[in-house]
């Protein structure tokens, strides 16, 4: 190995990798039909409705995070 090669090796720092547990949390369009807003809440609860479209990332937490060299 080169002087020059030994040098950039000894300047970069060691990367390590991490591993992350995420909770991702998204808001979603779902749509009833009903006769009421009462009856459209309990339609939603019971797990029916359409659903429209995938929504987009509103919060990201950080649930638990490793080292590889641990």
């Amino acid at each position: 190995m080169t002087a020059a090669a030994l040098k950039r090796q000894r300047q970069q720092p060691r990367l390590r990798t991490f591993h992350a547990t995420m909770l991702v949390t998204r808001v979603e369009q779902w749509w009833v039909e009903a006769e009421s807003a009462e009856e459209a809440q309990e339609l939603f609860a019971s797990g029916q409705g359409h659903h429209a479209a995938v929504g987009e990332r509103v919060h990201v937490e950080l649930g638990t995070m490793s080292d590889d060299a641990a």
